[in-house]
């Protein structure tokens, strides 16, 4: 058996989650990652869609950005951003939304803005960009999250809206999509309560204890009434993957391939 860090483990396992042939809003970073990993292993006919504008795009190397060349290069077509968004994304044509964040609450709300005050903040992050809209319309959402010491009782800054206040609160908001699914950490995968909307743990990454996720979320989290075992990587899933980041880290000049 391979070993495998939980990087990787948390990588793969949001991989699995994306359908082939389902249409995927991919975010940079983590969840173009994932999304690539799905596309080089189990779904190679996902088409994956970048904010500026590449409709199945299938890049050999990950994108440093939304502008990166290579997914206009290997996408199907590329259509101007304003199309993305209210063609595809409002359209309702979207069916998985891939996200990243800073700071994730108990109901899959979203901050990307801001940590501390919004007017003298601790730190300033990236800010909105696609995201709120993602959040919103995508018919659901799937969230990656790298640390969980960002997992806060209450966000600085509601970036992208998930289930808001909980239970019928989104539904009230008029947000079109399902909203959150799961939220994919290097630790466990959470997904929302029926009724409440809260995220509870529904598996635990291999070796992982109940403890553990306790100690780094920042609410009284709560498990699942049967919580299962997320299957180890398989070893095609983290060839394919160490292979995609070392032609990244080659084509991109680094010395290492993890992002």
């Amino acid at each position: 058996m391979m070993t495998y860090t939980t990087n990787e483990m948390m990588t793969v396992a949001a991989s699995r989650r994306l359908g082939n042939g389902s249409v995927c809003f991919v975010g940079i970073g983590l969840p173009s990652k994932a999304a690539n990993l799905a596309r080089l292993t189990h779904a190679p006919d996902v088409v994956l869609i970048y904010e500026s504008g590449p409709i199945g795009a299938k890049p050999s190397v990950l994108p440093l950005s939304i502008g990166d060349g290579e997914l206009a290069e290997t996408a199907d077509t590329v259509v101007p951003t304003g199309e993305i968004f209210r063609y595809w994304l409002q359209g309702g044509r979207i069916d998985v939304g891939f996200l990243g964040a800073a700071q994730v609450d108990r109901y899959g709300n979203i901050n990307t803005t801001v940590i501390g005050d919004y007017h003298q903040p601790k730190v300033r992050l990236p800010g909105a960009g696609g995201a709120p809209e993602i959040a919103g319309s995508a018919r659901q959402v799937l969230i990656l999250k790298q640390s969980h010491r960002t997992f806060v009782d209450k966000l600085a800054f509601v970036t992208s809206v998930g289930f808001g206040e909980g239970g019928e609160h989104r539904k009230q908001l008029g947000l079109p999509g399902e909203g959150p699914v799961g939220i994919i950490t290097d630790l466990c995968i959470m997904e929302p309560e029926a009724g409440t909307h809260e995220f509870v743990v529904t598996s635990l990454h291999p070796g992982v204890t109940r403890e553990q996720v306790i100690e780094n979320t920042g609410w009284a989290i709560r498990f699942a009434e049967d919580v299962a075992t997320t299957e180890a990587p398989r070893a095609e899933e983290l060839q394919a993957l160490r292979a995609l980041e070392a032609r990244t880290a080659a084509a991109h000049g680094q010395s290492g391939g993890d992002e």
